[in-house]
């Protein structure tokens, strides 16, 4: 209750919200979903949002996240957040730069 309170504060103060990681992505755009007046509340349950480019981002401002697996669901979310070139342009900065992939790998700051 106290994160959803923090976080609806500062949504309503016209703060950017950093969310660190894709669950934390998901998780926040499910809940605001999930209240008609578009509001992040306190909640519990199974959060079945698919995320993919086209989708509208009404809580998240900035990710940051692993460089995750090609063809993957969360390479996806990635790609509805910052835009497939923008996301293919940092994927092959990371390949050159012999970035680490997957979950103990290197990460990225994305807005």
């Amino acid at each position: 209750a106290d994160a959803a309170q923090r976080i609806q504060r500062a949504r309503d103060a016209g703060r950017r919200i950093v969310a660190v990681g894709t669950t934390t992505v998901r998780t926040l755009e499910f809940a605001v979903r999930l209240n008609s007046g578009g509001r992040i509340t306190a909640q519990s349950g199974e959060a079945d949002i698919f995320i993919y480019p086209g989708f509208e981002f009404r809580v998240v401002g900035a990710m940051l996240t692993n460089f995750h697996l090609p063809k993957s669901t969360l390479l996806m979310l990635v790609s509805a957040f910052a835009g497939r070139e923008r996301t293919l342009k940092a994927y092959e900065h990371a390949v050159r730069q012999r970035y680490r992939f997957y979950s103990y790998g290197d990460c990225m700051f994305i807005e």
